[in-house]
């Protein structure tokens, strides 16, 4: 087969390669203090985690449960948790909460700023929009090559190659539902002397919450299917175990890992869509 031949060769991803490699060359102290900080966040929060006796972690959490999404989701929450306990993966499941609250909470913090900006300015919604396009469409495993020249190999370049892979639903939903605010109720408020940093942060925001909330949840979702994916640059949690049951083609390994994982998904993902729920009602009843 004769070799296609085309007449223009863009090399898009050696010039990536240069731009990585200076960054890395000329910011290496701050990349250092940004993997310490992430790291110390991390380490602190799994190390809070599997201190807390497991029958303590398993009422508090169904506790929350109780009070965000009702008694449904709080019984649920105990037996999933306690199933996951029993596949004695209790360790790894609570490394695995701990990466995803610390990609979560970091993911929070830079995506709900951008979501207001971009809400609040076309120009700079215009210009995010295609670069949540490609943080959303490139594949999960390409983020891991820029995380590990920069961060190295261990949970913090997994954690920020989660960051990078869980942003863009957050951003997306927090300028979504700032924008669909009611114009009259924003008027209303203009029109009673309100700021703008008022409006924002008692009229937009308040009224955006249950799609802020759904944006939190779709990140939490999307950090949780990055966890397997950050166990192959040195991640740990149950990520390491289903990367070692592809390994070792260990398949009960593999299904009781996965099954850890999906106990956490649907754990997390009924108490935030409780609070999502109860934001509504709140709304509702407001107006």
């Amino acid at each position: 087969m004769n070799q296609v031949t085309f007449p223009v060769r863009i090399p898009v991803g050696h010039w990536a390669e240069i731009a990585i490699t200076w960054l890395t060359d000329n910011f290496e102290s701050a990349f250092d203090g940004v993997s310490k900080a992430v790291n110390l966040l991390l380490v602190n929060i799994d190390h809070f985690f599997n201190w807390v006796p497991w029958p303590i972690m398993i009422a508090v959490i169904s506790g929350i449960g109780w009070l965000l999404a009702g008694k449904r989701t709080a019984i649920f929450t105990a037996i999933s948790l306690f199933l996951l306990g029993s596949f004695n993966l209790w360790p790894e499941g609570m490394s695995t909460l701990a990466l995803v609250t610390t990609s979560v909470f970091i993911s929070v913090v830079l995506g709900l700023p951008l979501g207001i900006l971009a809400a609040k300015n076309n120009k700079f919604d215009l210009f995010l929009r295609p670069i949540l396009d490609g943080m959303q469409t490139i594949p999960s495993f390409v983020y891991l090559i820029p995380a590990i020249m920069l961060f190295g190999i261990g949970n913090v370049p997994g954690v920020m190659a989660t960051v990078v892979f869980s942003l863009p639903p957050m951003v997306r939903l927090t300028n979504l539902g700032i924008r669909q605010v009611d114009a009259e109720v924003v008027e209303a408020g203009m029109a009673f002397g309100s700021t703008p940093w008022q409006l924002l942060m008692k009229i937009q925001l308040p009224l955006a919450l249950p799609a802020i909330m759904t944006g939190v949840n779709q990140t939490v979702m999307m950090a949780l299917s990055m966890v397997v994916v950050a166990a192959m640059i040195g991640a740990g949690g149950l990520g390491y175990k289903i990367l070692y049951s592809i390994q070792r083609v260990n398949l009960a390994v593999g299904v009781e890992a996965g099954l850890g994982i999906l106990f956490i998904a649907m754990v997390l993902d009924r108490i935030l869509q409780g609070i999502t729920k109860h934001q509504e009602k709140a709304i509702f009843k407001e107006q």
